[in-house]
């Protein structure tokens, strides 16, 4: 498999840093360029007001901190983006936007109930995406997130 692009949707969450860490071993082994994606999720605001640029200020310095480190692990070419909509969805258009060849995508387990009335983000990317996925079951350390050869 040739890979030129990949991309990896982020969630912040503790295993953010080691799912960076995994992509960006599998973008500098390969010399394909890193996308790493957000998805600002909708919410309601009970004011009715539509959030400013200061509610996604602290978005965009995680952002540009897991940036930071996947170009320290190697990868040349590191794109960022953040875009509003529901996560799976919006995984899967920016995916075929960018042509990505792989998608590196955490799961957090979730199991039952919860998983069974909701879908999981990961779940729906694995099954509706055109190109391959990778589902990464975390929580991944940063120091130790390295590919399985």
């Amino acid at each position: 498999m040739n890979l030129s692009t990949i991309l990896c949707p982020l969630d912040f969450s503790a295993a953010s840093a080691g799912l960076v860490a995994y992509a960006a071993a599998l973008a500098a082994a390969t010399g394909a360029e890193l996308r790493l994606l957000h998805v600002c999720e909708p919410q309601e605001d009970p004011t009715g007001q539509r959030p400013d640029a200061t509610v996604f200020a602290p978005c965009k310095a995680r952002m540009q901190a897991l940036r930071t480190a996947a170009e320290e692990a190697g990868v040349a070419h590191v794109h960022t983006g953040m875009v509003r909509g529901e996560a799976a969805s919006e995984i899967v258009a920016e995916a075929s936007r960018q042509q990505a060849d792989l998608i590196v995508i955490g799961a957090h387990g979730q199991t039952g109930l919860t998983r069974f009335l909701m879908g999981t983000t990961a779940e729906i990317v694995l099954r509706t995406a055109r190109c391959a996925t990778l589902l990464v079951r975390g929580p991944l350390q940063a120091e130790t997130a390295e590919p399985v050869n």
